[in-house]
C-alpha cells in the first residue's frame, strides 16, 4: 500500500506530529528519511523489510555502507547516502556529551561510556587513545589506525608520538571487536606489552587497555593483565 493511500493515523510523518518522534516505531523514523517507496511498496513497507533483514536491529542496519544500502530496490544513491547520515549524526550525538565536560577517568565503565557510542555498530577494528594528565582527566581522544573486521594495527610509535606532542601524562588504548567476543587475543596482549615498555622512557604511564564490543566490554586493568 502506498503511504497515500493510508489513512492519516497511518503516514509516518502525521504519526510523528501527532505522537512526536518516541511514539513512531523505527520502521516510521526510517520511512521519514526515505520520504517514498516503489510503486509496489510504501516507504514503510521498504523500511520493515530492511529492518527485518537486520533481525530488527538498528546497530546492524548502521553498518550498512552506501553501497550496500543503495542496492536495495527502493533506496537508490540518494536515500542511502540520507540514511548513513542519519546514523553517523546519532553516533556523533551519542560521543558529544562527553566532549565538552571535564572528566576525571577512574574505572574502565567510564571508558567503555565514552568509547561505545563512538565504536558502537563499527564494521571494522579502530585503535583509539585516551589521553589523560596525572590527576586522569580526559585530555582528548584520537583515532591511531583503522583495520578489517579482525584486526587493527597497534602503532606504537605513533602512539608514543603523539601522547609526547600533547603531553599526555597517562593514557587509555581503546580498540573495538565487531565480532562481539571481547576477550583479547595473543596479539592483543603482545601489542599492549610493548606499547607500556615504549612509554616508560617517557614517564607516561599506560593505565588500561579496554576491548570494547556493542554491548561488553574486557579491561585488562580489571582483569589484572599487565596491572597499573
Amino acid at each position: 500500500m502506498k503511504i497515500a493511500q493510508m489513512s492519516s493515523e497511518e503516514r509516518p510523518r502525521e504519526k510523528m506530529m501527532y505522537f512526536g518522534a518516541k511514539g513512531v516505531t523505527n520502521a516510521d523514523l526510517i520511512a521519514v528519511l526515505l520520504r517514498t517507496g516503489t510503486r509496489q511498496e510504501s516507504a514503510v513497507e521498504i523500511a520493515q523489510k530492511m529492518l527485518a533483514d537486520c533481525d530488527g536491529f538498528l546497530t546492524e542496519l548502521s553498518t550498512r555502507s552506501i553501497e550496500n544500502l543503495s542496492a536495495i530496490k527502493g533506496i537508490g544513491t540518494t536515500k542511502a547516502i540520507t540514511l548513513c547520515a542519519a546514523f553517523e549524526l546519532g553516533r556523533r550525538m551519542g560521543e558529544e556529551r562527553f566532549r565538552y565536560r571535564k572528566q576525571v577517568i577512574t574505572n574502565a565503565r567510564e571508558i567503555y561510556e565514552i568509547f561505545g557510542p563512538v565504536l558502537k555498530g563499527t564494521a571494522r577494528e579502530e585503535c583509539w587513545v585516551a589521553f589523560l594528565n596525572r590527576s586522569q582527566y580526559l585530555m582528548g581522544k584520537e583515532k591511531i589506525t583503522q583495520g578489517d573486521d579482525i584486526s587493527t594495527i597497534f602503532d606504537v610509535g605513533r602512539i608514543v608520538k603523539r601522547c609526547v606532542e600533547r603531553q599526555a601524562r597517562k593514557l587509555v588504548v581503546v580498540h573495538n571487536h565487531p565480532s562481539g567476543n571481547p576477550m583479547p587475543g595473543k596479539a592483543d596482549l603482545t601489542e599492549t606489552q610493548k606499547l607500556k615498555e615504549a612509554l616508560a622512557p617517557f614517564n607516561i604511564k599506560l593505565i588500561d587497555h579496554v576491548v570494547i564490543c556493542d554491548d561488553c566490554y574486557y579491561s585488562f586493568c580489571d582483569e589484572c593483565v599487565y596491572p597499573a
